[in-house]
């Protein structure tokens, strides 16, 4: 009988090469501000999750989703070769 162990090098083998490349660094670093955005979001939606929404957390809702959808943008605008700014909306 075949111990896991025994079958974990052969499935997964380690190798140099499992640290990400400078280039994925370069793309999760560009894709930052869109992540952070999206936690700003998720926190606002989760801490209604527990209590009656009140207008403060409408108005915190809606200016994370105003964040994310101009992260995006500029995001995409960035991907296009087409620089701008965040603020100037």
């Amino acid at each position: 009988m075949k111990s896991i162990a025994a079958l974990h090098d052969v499935v997964t083998p380690w190798s140099d090469g499992l640290e990400p490349s400078d280039a994925e660094l370069d793309a999760i670093e560009t894709e930052m501000p869109v992540v952070l955005a999206e936690v700003e979001l998720l926190d606002a939606l989760i801490a209604m999750l527990d209590r009656p929404a009140s207008e403060f957390d409408g108005r915190r809702v809606r200016r994370a989703h105003q964040r994310v959808l101009t992260a995006r943008r500029d995001a995409a605008n960035r991907a296009a070769g087409t620089q701008v700014s965040g603020d100037a909306a």
